[in-house]
């Protein structure tokens, strides 16, 4: 009967499915705090974006395509186990739609023309985009995520260097507190993120043997590991106060929030809802904040500020 239901499913279009296999939700958030990153670099070293407009252009399609070749190959390693759980079973590698050595040849094609796009701007963009790229596929994708709980934290890295590609794409020294202060933030942001929807997908996770830290350790332990994630974020935030007093205060105003949101709504709410609303405010947390590090930092570039 499941046969003859997907026999009268409707292919998807060719555009359709090569967005779904490079995942192009992921790539758009990334620009974002990629764009984050190449704004403050701007503003901190005062060049306008006349200054920099080819690293502009090379920085976004750079990151365009590596970020796309990453989900290419962990869509193509991950068939197996993206059949069994709901949210991905119709992914065109798990249906089929497109060929795997297609896949394949798209995952290289765009990790080469990535990487070479990157070193047009700086070298060290194009370094930092072939690191993230190695991050997701080898140790995350092809390692951690079926063996240890530690998986979203190893995946973290390659998940933060957006704002890092960004900034070495304008200026070519990621020591600046500042940048070191928006990659520590994106590194930590993605623990209690993931670990919502670890909660909110328990089942699956479960039957396809991903060892998610819910999965493994449960509520309380990962409600705990939660709130030591969010503390360490709160005190981030002080990074980006050799900078701009005013994005501090945001950073700090909204990992508290987070803090708080997380210690009441856990001794209020069922597992469910608390992880429902922890996901939400993680989506607000992020577009907040990088919108608001984007929004200063156009502001300063265009007024000199």
């Amino acid at each position: 009967m499941q046969g003859e239901q997907n026999l009268t499913t409707p292919k998807q279009s060719l555009s359709t499915n090569l967005a779904l296999t490079v995942k192009t939700g992921i790539i758009k958030s990334n620009l974002v705090t990629m764009f984050a990153g190449l704004t403050l670099a701007l503003y901190t070293y005062q060049y306008s974006f006349f200054d920099k407009i080819p690293e502009i252009i090379f920085a976004l399609v750079g990151s365009i395509l590596v970020m796309g070749a990453a989900g290419s190959f962990n869509n193509l390693y991950d068939r197996d186990i993206d059949s069994i759980m709901e949210r991905t079973k119709n992914r065109p590698t798990v249906t089929g739609e497109i060929k795997p050595s297609t896949v394949l040849w798209l995952g290289i094609i765009m990790s080469i023309s990535g990487v070479i796009v990157l070193a047009l701007a700086t070298p060290l963009a194009a370094l930092l985009g072939f690191l993230g790229l190695f991050f997701y596929v080898v140790p995350y994708t092809m390692w951690s995520k079926r063996r240890t709980i530690y998986n979203t934290e190893i995946g973290s890295i390659s998940g933060a260097m957006p704002p890092l590609i960004g900034w070495a794409a304008i200026y070519p020294d990621i020591t600046h507190p500042a940048i070191l202060g928006l990659f520590v933030i994106a590194v930590i942001w993605q623990m209690p993120h993931f670990y919502a929807i670890a909660i909110r997908k328990h089942e699956e996770y479960k039957a396809a043997k991903v060892p998610m830290l819910p999965v493994v350790k449960g509520i309380r332990r990962t409600y705990l590991q939660t709130n030591v994630y969010l503390v360490i974020l709160i005190a981030t935030s002080f990074l980006l106060g050799s900078l701009s007093l005013g994005l501090m205060l945001v950073a700090l105003l909204l990992g508290v929030i987070w803090l708080i949101l997380s210690v009441y709504g856990y001794k209020k709410m069922d597992p469910e809802k608390w992880a429902k609303s922890l996901f939400i405010f993680s989506l607000i947390h992020m577009t907040v904040l990088f919108s608001t590090v984007i929004i200063y930092s156009v502001i300063g570039i265009l007024f000199k500020l």
